[in-house]
């Protein structure tokens, strides 16, 4: 909160001030700073390094850098073409318009780091080991943080999710597995999957995205 208040008038209000007509957006301490040249981007940015020095601040050597977002119509070169920002990494992706055509566009999804944490979740849980839970014990204590992060992480590209969900239901599959000795049988298994989502297929707040269980479980 603090950091907010202070740097709402050392940066935000000053941005407005001295550049009224370039966008920005800012998290707490870090910030995107929008100009539309490589050469304008570099005045904006001794300007702020100025700005920081004279509220005692400094900027970050290492992530602070200037960004060319490349993609199908910018396809000049630069030596930084992506950038992460509250869990999402900006960079040229393959799109469509609405005639199905392909195409390059610069745009966000989840970041490695992001899917590096909810993947380390995800393992924590040991759901696989917790045989002494029932399956609506399983959704009611996983539901509500996959939700959360399809809410968040799901507003682009949810594509870069899915190897996310699908392990999520590797996990699950191999809970009932261990508790039913019924479904040690792969085929047995597999049937009881497909009647489970054909069911209910919002018991588990990913089977709205992704109900099937990998290839290989």
């Amino acid at each position: 909160m603090l950091a907010n208040l202070f740097l709402h008038y050392a940066f935000d209000t000053w941005m407005a001030r001295e550049f009224p007509g370039i966008g920005f957006e800012r998290y707490v301490d870090d910030a995107v700073v929008h100009c539309v040249s490589e050469s304008r981007a570099r005045t904006v940015l001794a300007a702020i390094e100025e700005r920081m020095r004279e509220v005692g601040l400094e900027l970050h050597p290492d992530k602070t850098r200037i960004v060319y977002c490349k993609d199908g119509k910018r396809r000049g070169s630069h030596e930084y073409t992506a950038f992460t920002f509250l869990g999402f990494t900006f960079r040229a992706r393959g799109a469509r318009t609405k005639t199905g055509e392909m195409f390059l566009s610069f745009n966000p999804a989840v970041s490695k780091e992001a899917l590096k944490m909810m993947s380390a979740q995800v393992r924590s849980w040991r759901l696989h080991q917790r045989t002494d839970l029932s399956d609506a014990d399983l959704a009611r204590r996983i539901n509500p943080v996959v939700r959360g992060w399809l809410n968040y992480y799901g507003a682009f590209y949810r594509s870069a999710l899915y190897p996310l969900l699908t392990r999520i239901n590797a996990y699950v599959m191999r809970w009932s597995r261990n508790k039913y000795k019924r479904l040690r049988n792969r085929k047995k298994a597999q049937a009881a999957w497909d009647r489970a989502v054909k069911l209910r297929p919002r018991f588990f707040a990913h089977w709205v995205w992704v109900n099937t269980v990998p290839a290989v479980w």
